[in-house]
């Protein structure tokens, strides 16, 4: 039960920032504390994939910032959100012996992080009266969300 709620968690994060949540797992496959070796999710372990997940985190993180950049709402990009949970997510549930369970949980949990964290940026925003401090918040949220779920599982 433990790993579908964290499957779900980091699906959230995914909802946040779409990319962060495979880079978490994908450095806890390679560092040995996720086990997705035996299962079609062993591309995560290999060793080159933490520093691709991480780079394409990175530019994530800076194309967020930009005034063109669209709203993740939109149908590519909020499927983009999806995807990237429910791999992450199985990722945590294929170390508990369910991948499946985790892929749904984490797909679900990217379309309560896309859309609650739509809001909450929004908010945000509004409050500072500006975007680029709300959006710098939520990257360390989701980052920090990132650690602490990848290292509970």
């Amino acid at each position: 039960m433990l790993a579908l709620i964290l499957a779900f968690l980091i699906g959230a994060v995914a909802g946040s920032r779409t990319l962060i949540a495979p880079a978490a797992v994908s450095w806890a496959a390679y560092a040995g504390w996720l086990d997705v070796s035996g299962n079609w999710l062993f591309f995560l372990g290999h060793p080159v994939s933490p520093w691709v997940f991480t780079a394409m985190a990175v530019v994530e993180l800076i194309v967020d910032k930009l005034p063109t950049t669209p709203s993740r709402k939109l149908p590519f990009p909020f499927a983009s959100r999806i995807a990237g949970g429910a791999i992450a997510g199985a990722a945590i549930g294929a170390d508990a012996g369910f991948w499946i369970g985790g892929l749904v949980a984490g797909g679900i949990g990217a379309v309560a992080g896309t859309l609650l964290g739509y809001a909450a940026r929004m908010r945000m925003a509004a409050a500072f009266g500006r975007d680029r401090p709300a959006a710098l918040l939520e990257d360390a949220v989701a980052l920090a969300a990132a650690v602490l779920i990848v290292a509970a599982a």
